[in-house]
């Protein structure tokens, strides 16, 4: 399933049918993945990629998203020139019940705990 903008471009997301556990696991594994989804998830609307001030290159960064985009923990389409990002809460939690809740609230109770800041 692809997503095109009013430009024309269009970036590939898993349709919800195909939506596996291992993916989903694998990408709220790495830390910053998990900083971008806890973001999003705070905020609950559509975010930039510029609106994440995580402390790693674009590249990096442009790396961490297409991995959350691929396993269809996120959701990408452009907006003009922006890449628009919004987390497939409806999916995931249709699919994986508990799962994200759970997750968010350990790394909420482990950036108390070791003050981390992630």
């Amino acid at each position: 399933m692809t997503d095109i903008a009013t430009t024309g471009r269009a970036l590939p997301h898993p349709a919800r049918e195909e939506l596996r556990l291992e993916a989903v696991l694998h990408a709220l594994s790495d830390p910053m993945r998990l900083r971008i989804v806890r973001e999003l998830a705070a905020d609950e609307a559509e975010l930039t990629c510029s609106d994440f001030a995580l402390p790693v290159t674009k590249s990096t960064s442009t790396h961490h998203f297409r991995v959350l985009r691929e396993s269809g923990v996120i959701r990408q389409v452009y907006r003009g020139t922006a890449k628009m990002n919004v987390l497939r809460r409806d999916d995931l939690d249709d699919l994986f019940p508990g799962l994200l809740d759970s997750l968010l609230a350990a790394a909420e109770l482990q950036t108390r705990r070791l003050g981390d800041g992630a």
